[in-house]
């Protein structure tokens, strides 16, 4: 199996979204944090954490600030997710190291590759969630 590779800054992290709302969006639209965050249904604190990156963005987060920018919640949780990912590698080198991937023939075959639909197919049936 191979590795996709993503460019990720080696020297320094990526940065904190709330770095971003508080050097460009915030100055850009003129608001206090107060009011910016009584737009985005949170609360000042909550907001001032978020700036001060002490706070990491969640999924309901992301779609109030992704709401409130007009840029939808995507771009706030990539760079959630990048700066996280920087962290944990960092903070989990030596742990990763020593874990050994697994080869390809190691791999098994899914069962739905080969055609047979019997009972080693166990993909759960969705379509009663959709109805």
């Amino acid at each position: 199996m191979t590795e996709i590779l993503v460019r990720r800054p080696l020297k320094r992290p990526p940065v904190h979204p709330g770095e971003i709302l508080r050097e460009d969006l915030l100055p850009a639209t003129g608001l206090s944090v107060s009011e910016a965050a009584q737009r985005m249904g949170i609360s000042r604190q909550q907001l001032h954490r978020v700036l001060a990156g002490t706070q990491p963005i969640t999924t309901e987060t992301a779609l109030r600030i992704g709401k409130f920018a007009g840029n939808g919640p995507g771009l706030w949780l990539n760079m959630q997710s990048a700066h996280n990912l920087w962290h944990a590698e960092r903070r989990m080198k030596e742990e990763l190291a020593r874990i050994e991937t697994i080869t390809p023939a190691e791999m098994p075959i899914p069962a739905n590759v080969t055609g047979d639909s019997g009972d080693r197919d166990r993909s759960p049936d969705l379509s009663a969630n959709w109805s």
